[in-house]
């Protein structure tokens, strides 16, 4: 059963569009308002993208994360394997969908708030988007770019923007090393010291990956300038494995913008897995994860047969130096980088670019569901821009996002669009070509010259 949620918030967003909030309803400028634009000259050959059709894409990117975020939170936790202190029975598999959803770790016998079966989870044209943890520090973060004009945050900024924007009290929607994190930056640290091992026990957790990976987006095609300006953001709460994993995301999403659209998007998502491989030392767990559900797709088992042989190795058998259960951690640190990593290569290799065959996987794979959804969600959404993910369901969607569901003191009582957001998002990449890539805007043409890379 298809669902729309956060009807109550319909009435408040139509008085707050109706009464001309700027942020909203205002034209999109040609310019970023805080950037002094350089007389276009002709640059080396390399990447010309269209600023246009790339803030189409930037609202692919959100709605798919939203889209595939909500369908993701159905399961999540349900199914964390059974060892440990939260023993859940069987996997989900593909015969699930449409089914009644099962009680996750936290809820008793209750099944999910947001569906009651394992089904897509829409928000319709009236209605709101809710952020999560998938979307609100990204959310953040982009502001915070636009706020300093700049391209690399410093740990003060992104001390001053969470103690700003993220209440002190429960319910704020952090978890384990964000909240470690949080904690910490109320006690006055500043970033990256809240994600050193020595500070924050919690710096193995997956929480880096929900928050950077659109950095990928503010450098196309140049994952090594994408990955730099991440790097404290993805610090802030991460180190190691969970820091090279977030950095694979980061790379991938930057190198989604240069890839082929001539190519199908399951040939364009595995060229650029492979090549944003790089950023996991090969001799690390996640190097070794990587290779091994990719040694299992081209097998040709079946993406459930894959998800049990991931949780054989990892979560029984401790293999690839992954020793999480030996450590008696809550529901045997189902919040883990490495477990969810492994999960959402499953449903990158089998779900071959498909938007909704990824997120119907990753939402029945297990663990921590809605990050590895939202994540393909919103790379394959940013690859087949907004009008691509609304005729890969047949159907509109809203394009409207409530940040003030889980964070606080932005504009226009927290209610934002996707068009604007993309718009920014635009901005930030206008900052990034002229002054870290030293690239070219042209805006007769209205299209970026972004260099490559030069070797040294």
């Amino acid at each position: 059963m298809k669902i729309t949620f956060y009807l109550t918030f319909t009435l408040l967003a139509f008085l707050i569009l109706g009464c001309g909030s700027k942020s909203v309803t205002d034209p999109v400028p040609e310019k970023n308002p805080n950037l002094s634009y350089a007389t276009f000259g002709q640059k080396e050959a390399g990447l010309i993208l269209n600023r246009s059709e790339y803030a189409s894409r930037l609202e692919g990117f959100w709605l798919g994360t939203c889209i595939a975020n909500w369908t993701g939170l159905v399961t999540e936790m349900d199914k964390v394997g059974d060892i440990g202190d939260k023993k859940t029975g069987a996997f989900y598999t593909r015969e699930d969908w449409g089914k009644p959803d099962q009680p996750n770790i936290w809820s008793g016998e209750e099944p999910s708030p947001f569906s009651s079966t394992i089904d897509f989870v829409f928000a319709d044209p009236d209605t709101l988007w809710g952020a999560d943890d998938d979307t609100d520090i990204e959310y953040i973060y982009q502001e915070l770019l636009l706020r300093n004009q700049t391209s690399f945050l410093t740990g003060e900024q992104i001390r001053e923007g969470w103690l700003k924007h993220i209440k002190t009290e429960e319910e704020n929607f952090l978890w384990v090393s964000n909240q470690k994190a949080f904690d910490l930056i109320r006690e006055g640290l500043v970033p990256p010291g809240t994600g050193d091992p020595e500070n924050n026990p919690e710096y193995e957790m997956i929480d880096a990956q929900l928050t950077t990976e659109i950095f990928g987006l503010y450098a196309p095609g140049r994952p090594d300038l994408a990955v730099k300006m991440a790097q404290l953001p993805i610090q802030t709460t991460a180190r190691m494995e969970s820091q090279w994993i977030s950095e694979f995301y980061v790379s991938m999403f930057s190198l989604a913008a240069a890839s082929d659209p001539a190519l199908p998007i399951k040939d364009r998502l595995m060229e650029i897995a492979e090549k944003s491989k790089v950023y996991l030392p090969s001799n690390s767990y996640p190097a070794k994860m990587y290779d091994f559900v990719k040694a299992k797709y081209e097998e040709g088992i079946s993406w459930e047969q894959a998800r049990d042989s991931v949780y054989y190795r990892y979560q029984v058998q401790q293999l690839d130096g992954y020793d999480m259960t030996s450590r008696n951690l809550p529901c045997n640190a189902c919040f883990a980088a490495g477990i969810n990593f492994a999960a959402s290569l499953v449903s990158l290799f089998y779900g071959e670019g498909d938007l909704i065959e990824t997120i119907k996987i990753g939402a029945l794979a297990g663990w921590d569901s809605d990050n590895p959804t939202a994540t393909w969600g919103g790379l394959i959404g940013f690859m087949l821009g907004k009008e691509g993910v609304e005729e890969a369901f047949g159907r509109k969607f809203s394009d409207r996002f409530h940040i003030h569901r889980t964070r606080i003191g932005f504009e226009g009582e927290g209610i934002d669009t996707f068009q604007n957001m993309a718009k920014k998002g635009v901005w930030i990449v206008d900052r990034v070509v002229q002054e870290e890539l030293q690239g070219g805007i042209d805006l007769s043409q209205n299209t970026w010259s972004i260099p490559p890379k030069v070797s040294n």
